[in-house]
């Protein structure tokens, strides 16, 4: 649909880099890059949880999509490293918001039901650093919100991920 939509339109805007090297376009049609933004009113750092480096270290995520490519390979690991050993419940604490895969339940993990605004920014603040597993994600607001609150990011090099994040944390594949 991009490539047919590129015989009538003047000009094609990409949230990413990585969408646009996908060559989904025409190439020689006037193009460009804008990538996404979160509101700053709702997504800070309110509650300027750091680290004491002796409780556990609080990861936290958050998608709408119940999608198993949003990362639920990677949640579901921790979730079972969690729930298998009182070591790392002792130094890990992993928190998902939003919805699940259907039938997808997590052992030890918190899950909380999808939340926006002010309430998913305060959420989002109380946590340590922010994982964003997603596979092929175009550019996602998730990863954003996180940073924007001060989170370090957790993510995988995978879709658009690395060019939003790459200033912001630590890759992992």
């Amino acid at each position: 649909l991009l490539r047919w939509s590129n015989y009538c339109a003047d000009h094609t805007v990409f949230i990413a880099s990585w969408l646009k090297d996908l060559n989904l376009y025409i190439k020689g049609t006037p193009n460009s890059v804008i990538l996404n933004g979160a509101n700053p009113y709702d997504f800070r750092n309110y509650e300027n949880c750091y680290w004491d480096g002796n409780s556990p270290i609080k990861i936290v995520t958050h998608h709408w999509s119940p999608n198993y490519m949003k990362g639920f390979d990677v949640y579901k690991h921790l979730d079972s490293l969690l729930a298998n050993s009182k070591y790392w419940e002792r130094i890990i604490e992993f928190t998902y918001i939003g919805n699940l895969p259907k039938g997808f339940l997590f052992k030890k993990a918190n899950h909380i039901k999808p939340i926006s605004g002010q309430l998913l920014g305060r959420e989002l603040s109380k946590h340590h650093v922010y994982l964003s597993a997603s596979i092929n994600e175009p550019a996602g607001m998730h990863h954003i919100e996180g940073a924007i609150c001060g989170l370090p990011i957790i993510y995988r090099q995978s879709g658009a991920l690395p060019e939003y994040c790459e200033n912001f944390g630590i890759p992992f594949e």
